[in-house]
């Protein structure tokens, strides 16, 4: 499966993982702007990479 992640650099976290199956890069960009706004407003860095489970 293959997933898309948000990865925040500043925490050093995964804030989300999301299907690329159920989720395209439009989907994924909103989300940032909704739900994950806080670490934006905050100044930290996030980044969007890909993630492959097996």
């Amino acid at each position: 499966m293959e997933f898309k992640e948000v990865y925040c650099k500043s925490c050093k976290k995964v804030v989300g993982r999301y299907n690329i199956k159920f989720y395209n890069d439009e989907k994924i960009n909103e989300l940032l702007n909704t739900t994950h706004s806080t670490h934006i407003k905050k100044g930290h860095q996030i980044s969007i990479r890909k993630f492959v489970k097996n």
